[in-house]
């Protein structure tokens, strides 16, 4: 029995009371689980039926409830869209006078399933069957099925017109490897023949890494950088318009905080090769668009779709501060400015690098726990826990370890949201 009709044997009555059995299933038990399903049921289609239990279980950190009613593959789990960003998404192009759309590389259906459930009628086409069978079931389990129609096909050859919009979400990830692919061109389809499709549209979404080099971005889109919770989960190209006036900003870099939807739209503006490590950017604009000055009584740590989206420095304008560093994303204010693209730090102490200082100033305010982060430094923070060695002190406190106009530093301090009164 191969993977698709193991599948399809799961949407029969036998393997439905093999998933409704393993609903709460403890993954700890799944030997003697499937010792004593055997006995009743087919081996395949036990198999097929304890991986699709890990499946939702592992789905339910982005599916959230519906993990426990839908159907996935490994592939889908890892590549599909969580359903806040998916929602997101979807609510954009409905925005945007969207109702018809095809949905290149649909993978198990989650984009089309948010699509769906924003009024809009959906082509979703995979080449890939048995995720083609999951998009399918996902569509009927949902009650979306009459607003999702799935296609097995290549996406190069599916003729998109009469659409009033095309989103693509190509395989990043490499079958021969298992790894994330990092080159645009490497992508499945390339990012290049995605970005020619999107053209032909009144209006479309290319669904891309958040790591991706802005110079591999088409001018004549708007990227947005999308952060769920504090995590950066994607970056989407817009193009297009299919609501005059009201459509993607060509040329414009974006970041969108969710769950609260708040966007800041900004012209990108390049960063200093210095803060272009081959890691996570540590900077997010150059000394040329924010200034650079000395450190305040507050130190704001942007979002890191604000970061990816380079407009560091339009927040550190809205909320009159400073950069400390011109390669450093972090901004500093003497005054607390609320913004929610940053989280805004009290700060008690801005200290040469020194461990053993920094380990009897903990002591003698008996900070029991602390917070590490880096920007722009080579200690790493549990190296830095270790010697650190604290106690059971009553207190807290948050270190940043950082550069201040290019030298290591030490900055302790607490959220704002703490009752803590800055002051050093």
């Amino acid at each position: 029995m191969n993977d698709l009709d193991a599948f399809v044997g799961l949407l029969a009555p036998e393997g439905q009371a093999l998933l409704a059995e393993l609903r709460d299933h403890d993954p700890a038990d799944e030997l003697a689980a499937a010792t004593r399903l055997r006995r009743d049921h087919p081996a395949p289609l036990v198999s097929a039926a304890l991986g699709q239990a890990r499946l939702r279980q592992r789905a339910a950190a982005k599916f959230g409830a519906d993990a426990q009613l839908m159907y996935f593959t490994p592939n889908g789990v890892e590549q599909s869209t969580r359903t806040t960003v998916a929602a997101h998404r979807a609510a954009r192009f409905a925005a945007l006078g969207v109702r018809t759309l095809a949905d290149l590389c649909c993978g198990i259906g989650g984009d089309a399933l948010a699509l769906a459930r924003a009024g809009i009628r959906v082509l979703a086409v995979d080449r890939d069957p048995l995720a083609c069978a999951a998009a399918r079931a996902n569509a009927e389990v949902l009650g979306l099925a009459e607003l999702i129609e799935v296609r097995c096909a290549d996406v190069t050859e599916v003729d998109t017109a009469g659409y009033d919009a095309v989103f693509v979400d190509p395989a990043r990830r490499s079958k021969a490897r298992g790894g994330r692919i990092f080159d645009p061109e490497a992508y499945s389809p390339p990012l290049s023949w995605a970005v020619e499709a999107a053209r032909t549209a009144p209006c479309a979404a290319l669904k891309i890494a958040p790591g991706v080099p802005h110079d591999a971005l088409p001018e004549d889109a708007e990227t947005e950088w999308i952060s769920d919770g504090g995590d950066v989960k994607e970056a989407v190209v817009w193009f297009g318009s299919a609501a005059e006036g009201r459509g993607p900003v060509p040329g414009g870099r974006r970041a969108t905080l969710l769950p609260a939807g708040e966007t800041l739209l900004g012209a990108g503006l390049p960063e200093p090769a210095a803060a272009r490590p081959n890691t996570a950017p540590a900077g997010g604009a150059s000394e040329d668009h924010a200034p650079v000055g000395p450190v305040g009584d507050w130190l704001y740590e942007p979002d890191g779709a604000v970061i990816r989206a380079h407009l560091v420095a339009d927040v550190a304008r809205q909320i009159d501060g400073r950069l400390i560093d011109p390669t450093i994303a972090y901004i500093t204010a003497d005054r607390l400015t609320a913004t929610p693209y940053a989280t805004a730090y009290a700060l008690t102490d801005v200290l040469p690098f020194n461990v053993k200082k920094l380990k009897a100033l903990l002591r003698e305010r008996e900070v029991g726990v602390a917070v590490i982060k880096k920007r722009g430094s080579a200690v790493e923070p549990e190296e830095l826990r270790r010697k650190l060695k604290l106690g059971g002190g009553r207190n807290s406190c948050t270190i940043f370890l950082t550069r201040v106009a290019g030298a290591p530093t030490m900055l302790l301090g607490h959220p704002a949201t703490d009752p803590v009164t800055p002051g050093r």
